[in-house]
């Protein structure tokens, strides 16, 4: 994903480029006088503002007054004639940029994630699925790519990130899987063909783009995480390659010499000297898709050279103002609309500008990328029980990975309703199963096992439903309306269930326990204490960071 900066100087796009000066990058990256926040400044269209504040000053009148008259009107029709012109003429560019996008359906899967719920300020997250794709469908994608053997033939993801922007826009979370994950594929159905690809299980998560497109790759994230993605955007090969030479260098950290290559042929080509160098183009291509060459030449590597790469970008579009002149501009504009491949709620030239605005808000230093913790299966890959579940919580409770949430109000004591209770015995209690996580499958029989308890504590009319709930992280009771309120806090009170985890639901017709993956066993439920700090496996690397430098393996030094 690309983001330019834009600086408004009266109306006309101003540009510096990291490299123009000598090739040097200004080390302050300040060419512009300010701090990198900045914004887009649209000239008014009505009349201009007189010098003068519309006073004579007291001259008198010249002769040939009527003469400059008509001489200022012509001059006004000429500047309509040509405001007009050029506004037609940015239109048809804008609608021309609009029909470089691609645009394929956001979720091919059978289940959709509910919406969260907004903030207070009625903000909510945002989550965007950033796919690489190894496709060999084009010239310049083959001779890019390279393997031969896979010219045409269908794309894989081999770069799966996912973006989370905070409801408050303050802080920026983004969480790579490697390409050999094993996990479950859900069923999808390419929304061209109408082709219906059954379910996977066990099966490589690069696998889901080619079941009908990026939208079953959401579909797969969705179904591991539990997290609702509102948007996905696609890059290939070549894509990578002309939007990083749009942008400009970017620098990257080797610890020694590198070079990319196997005996066999094998290798992305990659060839740096120790230390810091400024990359675009091919050699940054080369640099993503780098995996013989670092430490343990791993997927695993790999992602942690996307992550510094993506961080030392954004510092410099923010940093540098990259885009400095109308030309640049342009290109990158041409260049990242032809790459992408985009859901079609950003589909438009427009919608890509207000994300990028909203990204934008974050500054460096609150943006934090991981990789999802895992454990080795064999050759593969599979999610860390515990370490991953906790950091898809985390996001999916928009609880930022930097450890710097603005700590929450909480109160000693729990309000209680005005609403009473009916007795317990009048209460109807509908008990569902959610302790599915993404790592472990539900407990079978545990909303009978619950329902009983309510049933022994006197809730005669307590039942359970064979369905599977959503995935719940904690035990909750739900309630439609004002009037159950105080049943379902007194169905809480009798679980030792908090009523801070008593919450009103249009989503349920009476009270309703979810018996959550907090309480998989034993008949007593015990609150957890939440740790909300980041699991030290996710490997985390803040934004900010510009020491972070590659480790090379010693067998490709140079």
């Amino acid at each position: 994903m690309v983001r330019s900066d834009v600086r408004g100087d009266r109306g006309r796009p101003r540009v510096d480029e990291p490299g123009e000066q000598d090739g040097d990058l200004d080390p302050k990256g300040d060419s512009s006088g300010s701090d990198g926040d900045t914004d887009v400044r649209v000239p008014a269209q009505g009349g201009r503002k007189r010098r003068d504040g519309g006073g004579s000053r007291g001259r008198a009148k010249a002769p040939g007054r009527p003469r400059r008259r008509r001489a200022l009107r012509w001059s006004a029709t000429v500047l309509a004639v040509v405001i007009l012109g050029t506004a037609g003429a940015g239109y048809l560019y804008y609608q021309h940029l609009n029909g470089n996008i691609k645009q394929e359906k956001l979720n091919l899967g059978d289940t959709k994630i509910a919406e969260p719920t907004p903030n207070a300020a009625g903000q909510t997250p945002l989550n965007i699925l950033l796919i690489g794709s190894d496709a060999r469908d084009t010239a310049e994608n083959q001779k890019l790519g390279g393997a031969k053997e896979n010219f045409n033939g269908p794309a894989l993801a081999d770069v799966q990130m996912l973006l989370h922007l905070s409801a408050d826009r303050t802080n920026m979370s983004v969480v790579s899987m490697p390409r050999d994950t094993l996990l479950d594929i859900p069923k999808c159905t390419d929304p061209d063909s109408g082709e219906v690809y059954e379910a996977l299980t066990h099966s490589m998560t690069n696998q889901s783009l080619e079941r009908g497109g990026p939208g079953c790759t959401v579909a797969t994230w969705e179904k591991l995480t539990g997290i609702r993605i509102d948007h996905f955007m696609m890059v290939d090969f070549s894509g990578v390659v002309s939007m990083a030479d749009a942008i400009g260098g970017v620098p990257v950290c080797v610890d020694a010499n590198i070079h990319s290559h196997t005996s066999d042929g094998k290798g992305s080509g990659l060839k740096l000297e120790e230390g810091t160098t400024y990359i675009k183009g091919k050699q940054a291509l080369q640099w993503l898709r780098t995996r013989y060459g670092f430490e343990d030449g791993s997927d695993i590597a790999r992602a942690k050279a996307q992550h510094q790469y993506m961080n030392a970008m954004v510092r410099e579009l923010r940093e540098n103002a990259t885009i400095t002149n109308p030309n640049k501009l342009r290109k990158l504009a041409e260049e990242a609309t032809d790459a992408l491949t985009v859901d079609e709620g950003l589909g438009d030239v427009a919608e890509l500008y207000d994300l990028s605005m909203e990204l934008r808000k974050v500054e460096p230093a609150r943006i934090t990328m991981t990789t999802m913790p895992y454990t080795y299966a064999g050759a593969r890959v599979v999610p860390k029980e515990g370490d991953a579940e906790k950091l898809f919580r985390l996001v999916r409770e928009d609880i930022a990975l930097d450890g710097k949430d603005k700590k929450k109000t909480t109160t000693t004591e729990e309000a209680t309703s005005d609403d009473p209770a009916a007795a317990k015995d009048d209460i109807g209690v509908l008990v569902l199963n959610g302790t599915m996580t993404s790592t472990l499958d539900p407990v079978a029989g545990r909303a009978l096992t619950v329902s009983r308890l309510l049933v022994e504590d006197g809730f005669a009319k307590a039942s359970s439903s064979t369905t599977t709930a959503v995935v719940e992280d904690k035990t909750v009771v739900r309630y439609p309306s004002a009037e159950l309120e105080g049943d379902a806090q007194a169905v809480a009170k009798a679980l030792g269930v908090p009523l801070s985890q008593v919450e009103k639901s249009t989503n349920v017709s009476g009270v309703t326990l979810v018996v959550g993956a907090d309480w998989r066993e034993g008949k007593t439920y015990e609150a957890e204490k939440d740790d909300d700090t980041t699991p030290e496996s996710a490997d985390a690397l803040n934004g900010a960071n510009k020491k972070a430098c590659m480790k090379v393996n010693p067998a490709f030094t140079w």
